[in-house]
């Protein structure tokens, strides 16, 4: 890129450039200037810091200082339309290349906008003229399918932009079609300028071990919807919500289209303001779902992936991670739809029941993101794993939860020590949830006057029921998922049986005297 001014030049049209995406725009006009005609350069900077805007600045002084032309890819077709709406702003004229797209007039353009699979099309049929682009920019660079495209460009200087530096398809990796990354600002830096909202997570254990790995190295969406389908996570999500965001406007993502219309019967049952969205809506449903969504103050929307990229709704307060995903990219893009800062809003909520936290840090956490894009394989292998994860919990009853139980000294349970201490004296591991039933119904009774107050305590309890059938079922090395779904359901019965059999016995015990 010879000939380009050292110094960034003030854009006369869109957006005002902030000192940080000057400062990247000058380093990335460097690097090229100093590279080979063909060099593949990547940018990464976080969700809400602006990628678009210094890509646009720098097509508008690419085209002012050559007599080239330049091409702009996405991966979907709502990016197209931003994107050109945006190099529009910055006084740059631009044709989109859609399948309707008519290219008689194509000469009349020096910016082209395209979806990667119409482009690829185009390309392959011959009605595209590509001989002059002499820059080519990649938004969302870490999706693998644009690779297939580089073989039309190889004297064009290729810059791929991403907050997550890392490839979707394990087995390509961005150093593999890259030489160099170029990283931006830190999430903690845009925070503490207040470019981007702060985060506070909450995170629930949640047992993950019936879930399956699939070809593209995430849970399936069967093994996803077979575990958030049931009735006690829809509890958990319902109970995350009312604690943390309730009366807030929260955006839920899903693996799955049934799971997200559960979350939405269980909401609307609940008699809160929820809509479902998903890739099967029109576009016409989709726009007056949107609509809702930005114009209800205490909006609830449920949906699957297709918000993750493209959408941007500054007023969202909650983020809900309904999901677990191996993905580091689809966390970070997530949670990135409630980050943008607004007036009166500083920061925002993230509820995780996926254990995403736990297997890949704080979002905003210092990643090594030179690191990351030289050895994926290194970071990816280095993730705990969900059984590693998951045995490092340790369930501590919530502070609500606890003041019902306010008459019991303790209310835990050591399943392991329990287990190890039964095998000891050789007897049946059956023993260990014998005495665990027996425990939940001491501290229930301690706490009621009627058995039938015990019965509704037994229904706070649970999540420390299942985390104590998930530490059983690890002792015992048996983890199938009808297994444990079938423990926890039986474990349920077991108690309340107990508690209707055994409370005016217990009760006299505990309080010495007998139950009204």
């Amino acid at each position: 890129m010879s000939g380009t001014t050292s110094e960034l030049e003030e854009s006369k049209a869109g957006k005002e450039l902030y000192s940080y995406q000057k400062g990247a725009i000058n380093k990335i006009f460097k690097s090229f200037e100093e590279s080979v005609e063909d060099y593949h350069l990547l940018y990464q900077l976080p969700t809400g810091g602006g990628k678009t805007v210094i890509f646009s600045e720098i097509v508008r002084q690419f085209l002012k200082h050559h007599k080239k032309k330049v091409l702009v890819m996405t991966h979907r077709i709502e990016l197209c339309r931003q994107t050109s709406k945006m190099l529009t702003g910055f006084a740059v004229k631009n044709k989109v290349i859609d399948s309707k797209a008519d290219l008689s007039d194509q000469k009349d353009y020096s910016c082209f906008v395209a979806m990667v699979e119409t482009l690829n099309n185009r390309l392959n049929d011959g009605k595209l003229d590509i001989s002059d682009i002499g820059l080519v920019i990649i938004d969302e660079a870490h999706y693998n399918s644009f690779t297939k495209l580089f073989k039309f460009f190889d004297k064009a200087f290729v810059l791929g932009v991403t907050a997550t530096p890392l490839s979707s398809n394990i087995k390509l990796p961005m150093s593999d079609n890259y030489q160099e990354l170029i990283v931006g600002e830190t999430i903690e830096s845009l925070i503490e300028n207040e470019f981007l909202s702060r985060a506070e997570t909450y995170s629930y254990n949640v047992g993950l071990t019936s879930l399956i790995v699939g070809a593209n190295g995430d849970y399936t969406v069967k093994s996803s919807e077979d575990l958030y389908t049931n009735q006690d996570m829809l509890s958990k999500l319902l109970y995350a919500y009312e604690t943390h965001s309730k009366g807030k406007k929260t955006l839920i993502f899903n693996n799955g289209i049934n799971t997200s219309l559960h979350v939405y019967d269980t909401f609307k049952a609940a008699g809160y303001s929820v809509a479902h969205l998903d890739n099967t809506n029109s576009k016409k449903e989709r726009a007056a779902i949107l609509k809702w969504f930005k114009e209800t103050p205490n909006a609830i929307l449920t949906s699957v992936s297709i918000l993750t990229t493209g959408f941007d709704e500054p007023t969202v307060d909650t983020i809900v991670l309904n999901r677990a995903t191996k993905s580091l990219t689809l966390y970070y893009q997530m949670i990135g739809r409630g980050s943008r800062i607004i007036k009166g809003k500083s920061k925002f909520s993230i509820i995780d029941l996926g254990n995403n936290l736990h297997r890949f840090g704080p979002w905003g956490a210092d990643l090594d993101w030179q690191k990351i894009f030289k050895s994926p394989n290194f970071f990816l292998e280095n993730l705990l794993n969900d059984e590693d994860l998951e045995s490092t919990f340790k369930y501590e009853m919530p502070e609500d939860i606890r003041k019902e139980f306010s008459n019991s000294q303790k209310v835990s349970f050591d399943v392991k020590k329990t287990y190890t201490i039964s095998v000891k004296k050789g007897e049946s591991s059956k023993v260990v949830l014998e005495r665990s039933i027996e425990q939940h119904a001491k501290i229930c009774i301690e706490n009621s006057e009627d058995v039938y107050d015990s019965l509704d305590l037994m229904k706070l309890l649970g999540e420390d029921i299942d985390y104590r059938i998930d530490r059983y079922t690890k002792c015992i090395s048996r983890s199938t998922y009808n297994f444990v779904d079938w423990l926890k359901d039986d474990y349920r019965k077991k108690l309340r049986a107990f508690l209707r059999e055994n409370f005016d016995r217990m009760f006299e015990e505990i309080h010495g005297r007998p139950a009204e």
